[in-house]
């Protein structure tokens, strides 16, 4: 698998028509997952404890809007760029970075220590977020399988092939060790 990290980005074939659609259903959509993740982890929302109210901005470099996390109100909206109401906290990378991290694929640290993940505002708030999600041990996969029962097997099978095929991280990184 390529590296998730490197040279992986959202194909522009993709994201040109993002740059033209509405963002209230983009926003709706995200919202309900963020409820669906806070209900089914609401360990989160106690490791964030005192940040709970804090406003984070989650820029995804290579989608053509950013979005905006609101942990005590279960919200994740998207806005144009640059159209964003102000953040507490920001944090910037590609799309295949925040999943490597959100998966456990790669450490948060490094991806910030390498470049590939850029933080601003209230560092202690991304760290506590961090250790979070961390914690929480999310598979984006599943949680939007659940999601989506109707659609949950035909789902499940295809993110292993589609991780082989675009080198990323769509699901939780196999934490269990190999016996031999």
């Amino acid at each position: 698998m390529p590296e998730a990290t490197g040279n992986v980005t959202i194909p522009q074939l993709l994201t040109t028509p993002m740059r033209i659609l509405p963002l209230w259903p983009v926003s709706m959509a995200l919202s309900q997952l963020a409820r669906n993740l806070l209900y089914a982890h609401p360990e989160i929302l106690h490791r964030i404890d005192k940040y709970q109210n804090h406003h984070f901005e989650l820029d995804i470099t290579d989608l053509p809007f950013v979005l905006r996390l609101d942990p005590a109100r279960a919200q994740l909206r998207a806005f144009r760029r640059g159209a964003a109401p102000a953040s507490d906290a920001r944090i910037a990378g590609s799309f295949a970075a925040f999943l490597a991290m959100l998966h456990g694929a790669e450490d948060g640290d490094t991806l910030y220590f390498s470049g590939a993940l850029q933080i601003e505002g209230d560092t202690s708030a991304v760290l506590a977020l961090r250790n979070a999600l961390d914690d929480a041990e999310l598979d984006l996969g599943a949680e939007i399988a659940n999601a989506l029962p109707f659609l949950a097997k035909p789902l499940r099978q295809s993110l292993a092939p589609l991780e082989r095929l675009t080198g990323l991280h769509l699901t939780r990184a196999d934490t269990t060790p190999e016996v031999y």
